[in-house]
């Protein structure tokens, strides 16, 4: 028996814990992720209560910390959650109180670090085949900021977290001199200065780092502050510059690389492939889609790396977002359980932008200017409409980030509701009410709503350590627990569905003439050609993740931080999405474009 107290959050719902969160298709195959993903207290929402082991029982009491028994064979985990939630689905309100951020999420997912130096409990974990999709947790040293040494160790273990995994830890290779060259056109013996042309190959040395953040903020409340101790002290952060070396693993003539696109549809996808083999498709950027074809779901990784060492695969190119990388972490480690000479390089792929540690991902740009044209749409129709309302959905199942860059972007948006922000439709403060007082002082309005806002709610952080993740109501979380697609994400309620009906019945009930036009934009902002600043981004990732495979990297991704391009260690990008932070200023410049209130 494996004994592990932990506190409980609700990441998903219950028969959900799986490829969404990075989890596998079951909770079995990553307990000691799922005791930390279950998480911290339901305070807030639900009366105090106390779970006592696999019983079910609840009794009253103060909110402790959850004792669970763990047998090594057998999790009942989902089971305690859904008797927890069928007893309490009568208890207080969804919406939470205003997050307070002492922490920011980045380094809250990074470093496990909270200002009181709290630690998370692990489980025993159980041994079982790996499915396409694991999460990959990375280790992280317990700091005490007290010890006048913890810069030192602090860095210490980043650089052990961030040194990037190649084929020649598994495997004796010795490099021979890479092919690549700017200059290959130009007289080998010098140029018209004299210098040698070694000199001017443009490789990048494997020593070159990249800084992940370049702020210093003097305090934790500095607006989107990311603190590792409470004095918020300076600590440099840094990552592998991506690009090419000097010296590679491969004979470029003899190499067979495998190209595959995960997931849905997003703009750049033809502009990544092109870059990768473009001999083969010269042209196939000019158009939007994929190439490839793309899909959900598949086979098991063992099943997946069977094929590749029977196609003698040397590399093996991954595009998608979070679960993909997940899966192809999966590959990663099971090529070099196998020893086999394998790259493994993921490119980010994803226009909800939700991959942590990155700038942005390819398709962002290009989704937040298609998603413009359906709010001017909804712009043009409320405007031309009395007491018109204009309502759009767009896509961003675990983050904000179009919403709130299109939003921010149009200037013509006056609401704008993403999942990390806490709101409520009803009551005095609520979003319909709002709405009211937009119709009688402006005489119309446009409301932009992410497609899971109002389902995935964070909790109000002060000074913990972890998010709570709950859906918009229990009812819900009951009804939705065994929806999930192919890959494993939780199927959301249409938000904007519901939304429309509200506001209509709203102002049906008040006797206030309301003229609702709803817009769903949803394929539409990825099933395009990527513009010019996603076409650009594509380029440079896809031969930045060649050179990466040549040079002999592996389990790693391709992305740009800090507007330089790096490579990354999937482990270290895999262990949560990434989310908007309402204390960032990006989502306070939205606020002040928008000029909403807070909803609660």
């Amino acid at each position: 028996m494996a004994v592990a107290t932990c506190r409980i959050r609700l990441a998903q719902s219950p028969a959900s814990f799986d490829k969404r969160m990075g989890l596998c298709d079951s909770v079995h195959c990553r307990c000691g992720t799922v005791a930390v993903e279950l998480a911290h207290q339901l305070a807030d929402w639900v009366a105090p209560v106390q779970q006592r082991h696999l019983t079910g029982q609840i009794a009253g009491g103060e909110l402790l910390p959850l004792r669970i028994l763990l047998d090594d064979n057998h999790f009942e985990l989902v089971h305690i959650l859904i008797k927890m939630a069928v007893s309490l689905k009568s208890s207080g309100s969804f919406c939470s109180t205003p997050p307070q951020w002492l922490h920011s999420t980045r380094d809250r997912i990074l470093y496990g670090y909270s200002h009181s130096n709290a630690k998370e409990c692990t489980c025993k974990k159980t041994k079982r085949p790996a499915p396409l999709c694991v999460k990959a947790t990375s280790t992280k040293v317990e700091l005490d900021f007290n010890d006048p040494s913890w810069k030192q160790k602090f860095q210490e273990d980043w650089d052990k977290r961030f040194n990037l995994p190649r084929i020649t830890d598994i495997y004796d290779l010795k490099p021979r001199p890479t092919t690549f060259s700017l200059k290959k056109n130009r007289s080998p013996a010098g140029d018209e200065n004299g210098t040698p042309m070694d000199k001017w190959n443009g490789y990048v040395n494997s020593d070159d780092r990249a800084l992940l953040k370049v702020i210093k903020y003097s305090s934790p409340n500095s607006a989107g502050a990311e603190c590792i101790d409470p004095d918020c002290s300076w600590v440099e952060q840094w990552v592998h510059r991506a690009g090419p070396r000097k010296e590679i693993y491969y004979e470029p003539e003899e190499v067979k690389a495998a190209i595959v696109t995960c997931g849905g549809l997003c703009p750049g996808l033809n502009d990544v492939i092109r870059q990768l083999s473009r001999h083969l498709v010269e042209n196939i950027n000019l158009a939007g889609g994929s190439f490839l074809g793309v899909s959900r779901g598949g086979a098991k990784t063992s099943e997946i790396v069977d094929s590749i060492q029977a196609r003698r695969i040397d590399m093996l190119f991954v595009l998608g977002g979070n679960g993909t990388h997940a899966g192809a972490n999966a590959i990663h480690e099971e090529c070099r359980k196998r020893k086999l000479k394998v790259s493994v390089v993921a490119v980010p792929k994803t226009i909800d932008n939700d991959i942590l540690l990155m700038d942005k991902t390819f398709g962002f740009d290009t989704a937040v200017e298609e998603a413009q044209r359906a709010i001017n749409s909804a712009y043009i129709e409320a405007r031309s409409a009395y007491h018109g309302i204009g309502l759009v959905k767009l896509m961003g199942r675990s983050s904000g980030f179009i919403a709130m860059h299109a939003s921010l972007s149009s200037g013509q948006v006056d609401v704008c509701l993403i999942p990390e922000v806490p709101f409520t439709l009803d009551g005095e403060y609520g979003v319909l009410r709002h709405l009211e007082h937009l119709l009688k002082t402006k005489g119309f309005c446009v409301v932009c709503v992410a497609e899971a806002a109002g389902q995935i709610q964070l909790e109000a952080r002060e000074s913990r350590a972890y998010d709570l993740v709950i859906l918009r109501s229990l009812q819900e979380l009951l009804q939705k627990s065994g929806a999930t697609d192919a890959s494993g994400n939780v199927i959301l309620s249409d938000i904007g569905v519901h939304m429309q009906q509200k506001i209509k019945m709203h102002f049906k009930d008040i006797g206030v003439p309301a003229d609702v036009k709803y817009i769903d934009p949803t394929y539409m902002v990825r099933a395009c050609r990527a513009n010019a600043s996603d076409a650009i981004l594509c380029t440079v990732l896809g031969q930045n993740a060649v050179h990466g495979a040549f040079a002999g990297f592996s389990g790693i991704t391709s992305c740009i931080c800090n507007t330089h391009y790096v490579y990354l260690p999937i482990t270290e990008v895999i262990t949560a999405p990434k989310r908007v932070n309402p204390n960032s200023r990006m989502w306070h410049r939205c606020l002040t474009s928008t000029g909403q209130p807070d909803f609660h």
